[in-house]
């Protein structure tokens, strides 16, 4: 008989990298990322304005209780920096995937006084291989506008490439992925 791999939990599970943890998503959050997300040139290209922690605070509570669509997971994370290798530094950003089967499409965003440090390079190549690995990801989607070079230099970091499709005037970026080898 054959068996059917069981769906991706609906919180999804933590991951680090060398400078960050990746924490699942909780409401508690709003208030500390409302500071992280308060700059307006956060929103240059992709429109918006800095949410109030009570207003993010109500995303976070819809996005923790997961699509309405059975066969889809929001799987967000905050990023919290460590100092010195220790745990319980301030958070810069997040991460986030909407998992489809084994496609996943991604996004990152880090604040404005975290930037240039290499945070956002490092939280996406963690999410593709964490999405690989834990969540049984085979193909990575990201949605860039054409004048956001940060955003595409991050997209070439995580492995992605540029396609020739467009959506909402973002170029669509995409890769496959495959699962790390165990021993």
């Amino acid at each position: 008989m054959p068996t059917t791999a069981a769906p991706p939990p609906i919180t999804p599970p933590r991951f680090a990298t060398a400078r960050l943890d990746a924490l699942p998503l909780e409401p508690a959050y709003a208030e500390e990322m409302a500071a992280v997300l308060a700059d307006p040139a956060l929103y240059a290209f992709t429109g918006g304005e800095p949410p109030a922690p009570a207003a993010l605070r109500v995303r976070y509570e819809r996005q923790c209780a997961g699509s309405p669509d059975p066969g889809e997971r929001w799987w967000n994370w905050v990023l919290r920096v460590r100092e010195d290798g220790e745990a319980g530094g301030e958070l810069a950003g997040y991460v986030q995937a909407t998992v489809r089967g084994p496609r996943a499409e991604i996004a990152w965003v880090v604040g404005t006084p975290w930037q240039g440090r290499g945070y956002a390079s490092e939280a996406a190549q963690g999410l593709a291989a964490h999405l690989a690995s834990a969540g049984g990801v085979r193909e990575l989607v990201a949605h860039i506008h054409p004048d956001h070079a940060a955003s595409a230099a991050v997209a070439v970091a995580a492995g992605l490439g540029p396609t020739e499709e467009w959506e909402d005037g973002e170029r669509r970026w995409a890769a496959s992925v495959t699962p790390p080898l165990t021993p």
